[in-house]
């Protein structure tokens, strides 16, 4: 048995009738059931003789079963690729990808076999360690998904050192980094964690009203969401003692929303990637949007943050590797750096060049998003014969009877004095969809 795993399962005997899980059924399950149904998972895995260094597709949500399984199958030391509901559309596509020979679904306790044959060359260095593995992919918003091996081992390692103990809420993914992060933190402390049957803003205002959660993981998207939907003052949120932010880009005015909203909350901006795992961060205070980054070395090239870390992935499964020879990942950030503290500008990808000036989407998303009236925008480049480029707006407004031509003008007056001349949209498209993805990502282009 791998021995961050065996760490896990003592950690639980510990534990014991303390409730891991509160299920998405409102029903809880402590920490000696958690312990039953990863021996029961182990015991299908045993007769279905799922060997080490097999690739498997684990399909579900966050709850005990999926919790259970996972670590049934680290047990095994089998590779496992999580893929949540939100990501079933792709679930053969992965599948492919991580040549996966068996498909994991808790919900029914079963697995079955699968067309792959668990062979590739990163396999094998898992395999000559003797090591489980964990396959990430990526969202796909700039192409196709990209899928990251990691060493299981290496990523829970961290978890061995004494955490706090926190009601957490489930918020993020079963198959994002940050998602995985979260769960065994909270495993590896004892800890409770809330998984929720949706994730619309009004079920998380419940589900931290009636389980007084005190830790909700979350992206800007949502915290925007959360704070237009008008549900917060109908709920008691006082037990929330830190409120995290990531996968995008937090506008400062949304911030400091936010900080109002929760004065009793600390706000801290959390970083990482599907390629190097979710690292350490410090803000340097509730407002603001500077972090210090722990547990990794990192550098920055070109304006472009760098970062060396021991939970780096070993490489991609369907892609070149984005290390440096001296194994720095190369991130894309657009970053500022004041001390020990950075600033994240923007993806060096989304930059839109006008004319030979560069523009980030998330610096005008914010300051449309300062207007009166709006609710969401995503901001994008689209070529331009003499310019290079022209910057676009896709927004959408609070009330979904304004008309366009009311909605341009609000905006380009807005605008005016607030940025360049050549940062303003020249182009903007009115629309009642959603300008964010199912990972809580902006949805540009």
């Amino acid at each position: 048995m791998p021995e961050t795993v065996g760490f896990l399962l003592g950690r639980f005997r510990t534990a014991g009738p303390k409730t891991a899980f509160i299920e998405p059924d409102g029903s809880a399950v402590s920490y000696a059931e958690l312990l039953g149904l990863i021996e029961g998972a182990t015991e299908i895995l045993n007769a279905n003789d799922v060997t080490p260094g097999a690739s498997v597709q684990l399909r579900g949500d966050f709850s005990a079963a999926s919790a259970a399984w996972l670590i049934a199958l680290w047990r095994v030391r089998a590779i496992v690729t999580p893929v949540a509901p939100s990501s079933y559309e792709k679930a053969d596509e992965f599948a492919d990808v991580a040549a996966a020979e068996w498909i994991a679904e808790p919900a029914t306790n079963q697995i079955t076999r699968a067309a792959g044959n668990s062979k590739h060359s990163l396999y094998d260095i898992l395999r000559s360690h003797k090591t489980p593995g964990l396959i990430i992919f990526s969202s796909g918003t700039t192409g196709a998904s990209k899928g990251a091996l990691h060493d299981a081992t290496r990523l829970l390692g961290k978890f061995q050192n004494p955490g706090k103990d926190f009601v957490t809420l489930a918020f993020l993914l079963f198959d994002h980094i940050a998602g995985i992060d979260t769960l065994f933190y909270c495993l590896a402390n004892g800890s409770t964690i809330v998984c929720p049957p949706d994730r619309g803003p009004s079920t998380i205002c419940r589900l931290i009203e009636d389980h007084r959660v005190e830790v909700l993981p979350t992206a800007p998207s949502f915290l925007n969401l959360l704070l237009l939907s008008n549900v917060v003052e109908n709920h008691d949120l006082s037990s929330l003692k830190i409120i995290t932010y990531g996968a995008e880009m937090m506008p400062q005015g949304l911030l400091e929303r936010v900080t109002e909203a929760f004065p009793k909350a600390r706000i801290i901006q959390k970083y990482g990637t599907s390629e190097i795992g979710a690292l350490r961060s410090q803000s340097e205070d509730s407002r603001s949007r500077w972090i210090r980054l722990g547990g990794a070395e990192w550098r920055v090239a070109n304006g472009l943050l760098e970062i060396k870390t021991r939970t780096a992935m070993l490489g991609y499964l369907n892609a070149p590797s984005p290390f440096s020879k001296d194994g720095w990942y190369k991130t894309g950030d657009q970053v500022e750096v004041k001390g020990e503290f950075i600033r994240f500008l923007g993806r060096d990808s989304d930059i839109i060049n006008v004319g030979g000036q560069k523009v980030f989407p998330a610096e005008v998303e914010a300051a449309i998003r300062n207007i009166d009236g709006v609710a969401e925008v995503a901001v994008f480049g689209k070529a331009h014969p003499i310019l290079g480029a022209t910057v676009c707006a896709r927004v959408r407004m609070k009330d979904a009877t304004t008309t366009a031509p009311a909605v341009r003008t609000a905006i380009r007056t807005g605008l005016a004095g607030a940025l360049e001349p050549y940062k303003i949209p020249q182009k903007i498209e009115i629309t009642q969809d959603a300008l964010t993805t199912a990972r809580f990502k902006q949805q540009r282009g």
